[in-house]
């Protein structure tokens, strides 16, 4: 499992197997969310199989499920909510570029476009094709 840091508070990567959650716990998180639909992978991946391994370890788990050219405000809800609880913050979806994707849409309004791009880079992940959608939401 690679996981990919944006900020000090919150990480991303590919998916993620119910048997990665320990790790997820010694490095500190306290809630993982799952940005990927169930509809792209096995069984043994799905997020009902991450949620029970999730909960029995003591973290939240936040299913927010993003689907390309779907995204929708109670997704940017969802996303806000898992961001803003106590702890450190983990996402994962399929190559861990969506979950980048939601947290810079979220924090669009209240973190400078370039400071965004760049701590997504610092991650692995590429937003400056997105700079204008980012700067809309920046615009409110």
């Amino acid at each position: 499992m690679d996981i990919n840091q944006i900020t000090p508070d919150y990480a991303v990567s590919p998916q993620i197997a119910a048997s990665d959650v320990a790790a997820l716990v010694e490095a500190g998180f306290k809630t993982i969310i799952c940005n990927r639909p169930d509809v792209e992978v096995p069984v043994e991946y799905q997020a009902d199989a991450i949620r029970a391994a999730v909960e029995s370890h003591g973290l939240r788990f936040v299913l927010n499920p993003i689907t390309h050219g779907q995204l929708s405000q109670e997704n940017l809800d969802l996303q806000a909510e898992g961001l803003a609880a106590d702890g450190p913050t983990f996402a994962y979806c399929a190559s861990g570029n969506r979950s980048t994707v939601m947290w810079a849409l979220v924090n669009a309004a209240t973190t400078p476009v370039d400071e965004l791009i760049a701590a997504a880079a610092r991650g692995g992940y590429s937003l400056e094709g997105m700079r204008p959608q980012l700067e809309a939401f920046a615009k409110g």
